[in-house]
């Protein structure tokens, strides 16, 4: 506890000695003498030279400025801190439904006045059950209204919360509580808790438990007394009736001291890339938060009303910064689940859908399947239409101006006005086509999903034929880029610059710049090189791992991504005129690789693991934006012959293995070998030629350079997804 010491003297009367006894138990001197003119015995108390500590707590301060206001410290009628936006939304909005969650139990609806009372009221429990500013609380939960709840409760008590998936492993969970230093933990669910419980107890020390779902009963090891555990519900109760106390007490500034939490104050602590090797801490502050929460809106320009449909994972920082920032909007938010999102597109009809490419790689896959399963005629109808409607966008694309290009050179007036016209004319001969495919097939298809607005999609790259896809039938998706490191947010495609194949422009306030990945020098824009980031989203740093810190962060603020790509050059004419400056990322520079589901693998341990097999001579893991993970694999064709003979797969007098049993023998090798990790190695590209110094595939200290594996073989690894 934070505690104050003061010195003070005063003297106070009371109508009934009962009312005296409190004060006994406090080191005062008293001296009492009763009063005359009272029809009751009145007592007065002298008290001197008394000594008191008070208790100091940090709140949001415009969401709690009333808390602030007369006890020396300063409240803000702006967003200081993340919590202050529910304050602001309650007043703008009262009565609205703010979100959904029909899938738990029980089902709620809350609106954004009642959003707001929760979430003070979860502040005050957790300071009631003993929660001190700055201290860690690991909150390893789903997407659920009362995650929302129980994250905006720890900010706004000052506390710093901890985030992860309830799906991830027993081991981390483990290390990043211990790493964080947290000192309680808030689950999703009993059944969550018993799945790490034997470990927890024993291995962490941990204040209290908290349950966002369930009960408490169904919580194993209820006779470890020393670690009490809260449902959600206790934890409201509790913040109510001390909020209620509070308000009643005329004394409050005797037992309180409140602090404002500052803008530069950590938020919350996100761990990335913790599939391999020991996770990093990133340091979020409310600034970083906020920076997001103001700036979102020239892409997404949501309306009072928008109904918006959430899947991601909270703990995932696109989906965090995205909610926090539509709920400024006064949108309603439903949550669904993947079991649940082609339902739920078509019963709720959302405006705006927020998630990673593998979601709409589905939907695009979903519609496929439904056109070519389709009667003959009706197929041929679909595809001739879907055909005329990709060529339209191609030709819409030149003449508004929304190419990509790399050529420094603008080209000529005259070639410009050539060019445009071409477009244009191509394009005025198909959009009759184009409007006659939307009333007779996409419309269909648009009432099937919904998103009426845009689907925002980060987290990885759109394939490319998904991109035109949607763009061809009028679904608009608009492509965003980001780290955890960035909050995440710092570039994205605008509505009505929506230029296919980038990343739309940097987030206002946000610097880039592309360097070269050996000199450092900066290179101007048209060249590929690595993308660096600069703005008031960029992390605090790595929690407790400065030489990480120094590693990702220079002394200008500058970030390294560690993803390559480049800037498009500033055109005035021609069809890149309004591209200009747009950010496209061309693949990592660094070894994580980020599937499309948004998840992050370090493939180094999974590498590792597979060379212990003596059938493969190298490997390297792919998987960049796809669904899954592959690998491109040097076999080591002696031991292959022999393990085959061993087990009778060849002739014991054959010089040579068909390929189909190598591929069998790998496969065989992979699932023993890379068993443990949490990620398993799908379709697998076998080549003959090893890497060497000498093609190019390895560096002089004998590294095989990653990226040029990938471009050397990236016609085939495209084929594997297929």
């Amino acid at each position: 506890m934070t505690t104050i010491p003061i010195t003070f003297n005063h003297v106070c009367t009371f109508s009934h000695p009962a009312h005296v006894l409190p004060l006994f138990f406090t080191p005062c001197k008293f001296t009492f003498s009763p009063t005359k003119h009272s029809p009751l015995p009145h007592f007065r108390i002298f008290c001197q030279s008394k000594t008191e500590t008070l208790e100091i707590r940090r709140c949001s301060p415009f969401l709690e400025s009333s808390l602030l206001f007369g006890n020396g410290a300063v409240a803000s009628d702006e967003w200081k801190a993340v919590p202050d936006i529910w304050r602001s939304s309650a007043e703008k909005y009262g009565d609205k439904v703010a979100l959904v969650d029909p899938y738990h139990d029980p089902p709620s609806t809350m609106t954004y006045k009642q959003l707001e009372q929760a979430i003070l009221d979860f502040a005050e429990g957790l300071r009631v059950i003993g929660i001190k500013p700055d201290e860690k609380l690991s909150l390893f939960a789903d997407n659920s209204c009362r995650w929302l709840v129980a994250d905006q409760g720890m900010m706004a008590s000052g506390a710093i919360n901890v985030v992860r998936g309830s799906r991830s492993s027993v081991e981390e969970l483990l290390q990043i509580y211990n790493h964080s230093e947290s000192v309680a933990l808030v689950a999703d669910n009993p059944g969550m808790f018993n799945r790490i419980a034997k470990t927890f107890y024993s291995k962490t020390g941990m204040r209290f438990i908290i349950l966002l779902w369930g009960e408490k009963s169904e919580v194993v090891g209820q006779g470890n007394k020393d670690v009490p555990v809260f449902t959600f519900m206790e934890v409201i109760h509790l913040g109510q009736e001390s909020r209620r106390a509070l308000s009643d007490s005329s004394h409050v500034e005797q037992r309180y001291v409140y602090e404002a939490i500052n803008s530069d104050n950590i938020a919350t602590l996100v761990y990335t890339s913790g599939t391999t090797g020991n996770p990093k801490g990133v340091m979020l502050t409310h600034r970083n938060l906020l920076h997001q929460i103001n700036n979102l809106w020239d892409i997404v320009p949501a309306k009072v009303g928008d109904r918006f449909l959430s899947m991601l994972p909270p703990w995932h920082a696109y989906e965090r910064a995205c909610e926090y920032f539509i709920f400024t909007c006064g949108i309603e938010q439903v949550y669904t689940t993947v079991r649940n999102l082609k339902e739920d597109l078509e019963r709720y009809q959302p405006h705006y859908l927020i998630s990673v490419p593998l979601v709409f790689e589905t939907l695009y896959s979903g519609i496929q399947k439904q056109i070519s399963t389709s009667p003959p005629v009706r197929k041929l109808v679909a595809l001739t239409f879907i055909r005329a409607s990709l060529a339209y966008m191609e030709y819409k694309r030149v003449y508004e101006g929304k190419c990509l290009t790399k050529n420094k050179e603008q080209p000529s007036n005259v070639y410009s006005i050539l060019d445009w016209l071409w477009a244009r004319i191509i394009a005025t001969i198909l959009l009759p086509v184009h409007i006659l495919a939307k009333k007779l097939v996409y419309s269909k298809i648009h009432s099937a999903i919904g998103i009426s607005k845009a689907g925002i999609s980060g987290g990885g790259s759109l394939p490319w034929e998904v991109d035109k896809f949607f763009e061809a039938i009028g679904v608009k998706v608009q492509n965003g880029y980001g780290l955890t490191e960035t909050s995440p947010v710092i570039a994205a495609r605008r509505p009505g610059c929506n230029v296919i194949g980038s990343v739309g422009h940097p987030v206002d306030h946000t610097e880039f710049k592309v360097v070269d990945s050996e000199t450092g020098e900066v290179l101007p824009p048209g060249s590929k090189g690595i993308l660096k980031v600069r703005g008031p989203q960029v992390m605090k740093g790595y929690f407790k791992n400065p030489l990480a810190t120094k590693q990702a962060l220079d002394g200008d603020g500058w970030l390294n991504t560690g993803d390559i790509g480049w800037i498009v050059p500033n055109h005035s004419i021609g069809r890149s005129r309004n591209s200009s400056d747009v950010i496209v990322v061309d693949g990592r520079a660094k070894d994580t690789i980020v599937l499309s589901t948004g998840e992050n693998v370090e493939p180094a341990e999974l590498e590792e693991a597979a060379m212990r097999s003596s059938l493969i001579q190298q490997i390297v893991v792919v998987g960049q934006d796809k669904r899954r993970l592959g690998a491109v694999i040097v076999p080591n064709n002696e031991e292959v012959l022999k393990m085959a003979k061993n087990l009778s797969r060849t002739d014991s007098n054959s010089s040579d293995v068909n390929e189909e049993k190598v591929m069998s023998l790998i496969y065989k090798e992979l699932k023993t070998w890379t068993s443990e990790s949490p990620f398993q190695i799908g379709p697998v590209l076998l080549v003959n030629e090893p890497f060497t110094i000498d093609n190019g595939l390895m560096t002089p200290t004998m590294k095989i350079r990653r990226d040029r594996v990938v471009a050397q073989y990236r016609e085939q690894i495209d084929n594997l997804y297929k």
